[in-house]
């Protein structure tokens, strides 16, 4: 087989690191965006608020691979404890720029080499609590907004690219321990497992769909 080539974003730390080894442990290049420093010749400065540190990551790892198989939309972030009614919207704007436009953007800029190329594989990175079924209490309201947005993104960028070999899915990883949620009892590595199952999806597998450990999960 080819070697894949991915951009994992948000991919210094945490669930995205995890999700990064996951995938070189299949055998991927993986790129790993990160906002600032990097460990490695293969980290990336990628802003994903900023168009112009998107293009500039995009075409740094097409000048070096001539390629980008895999995008997985990591990066996000949270406006912790509000509530609808009072919520700083200034804030909320903060969280959709990061957590929807932060995606869109790094999707738009990998889809059409995906699409010339007749294979790809992007998977946004959700959470249960964007799941307009469980969405019964009023935490957290700019980021669970912003994941229920990325879910309608999801099937949208699905229902667009439906025929290329372009498969586009959502993953929960469930409560994962992060620098958002430091008392989560899941590892990053458990975590990262249906992300890293959808990125490397064979060319019969599902698009357009909503996963948590492998199976459906509600909208």
């Amino acid at each position: 087989m080819e070697q894949r080539t991915a951009l994992v974003t948000g991919a210094n730390r945490g669930l995205g690191a995890a999700i990064a080894e996951g995938l070189a442990g299949q055998g991927v290049r993986v790129w790993r965006g990160v906002r600032e420093g990097g460990g490695t010749a293969r980290d990336v400065r990628l802003d994903v608020r900023d168009e112009k540190s998107v293009t500039a990551a995009v075409r740094r790892i097409l000048d070096e691979d001539g390629r980008i198989d895999i995008l997985v939309n990591n990066a996000g972030i949270t406006d912790g404890k509000q509530t609808p009614a009072t919520a700083d919207l200034g804030v909320a704007a903060h969280v959709w720029d990061t957590n929807v436009l932060g995606a869109w953007r790094c999707a738009q800029a990998v889809v059409p080499g995906m699409v010339a190329a007749g294979y790809g594989r992007i998977v946004n990175i959700g959470s249960t609590l964007g799941s307009l079924a469980l969405m019964d209490r009023p935490t957290e309201p700019g980021y669970r907004v912003s994941k229920a947005g990325l879910n309608a993104l999801t099937r949208l960028l699905a229902a667009e690219l439906a025929g290329t070999g372009v498969l586009v899915n959502a993953a929960s990883p469930g409560w994962v321990r992060t620098d958002m949620s430091p008392t989560a009892t899941r590892g990053p590595a458990e975590g990262a497992d249906t992300p890293v199952w959808l990125a490397t999806l064979p060319d019969d597998g599902p698009t357009g769909g909503f996963f948590r450990d492998r199976e459906p999960l509600a909208w």
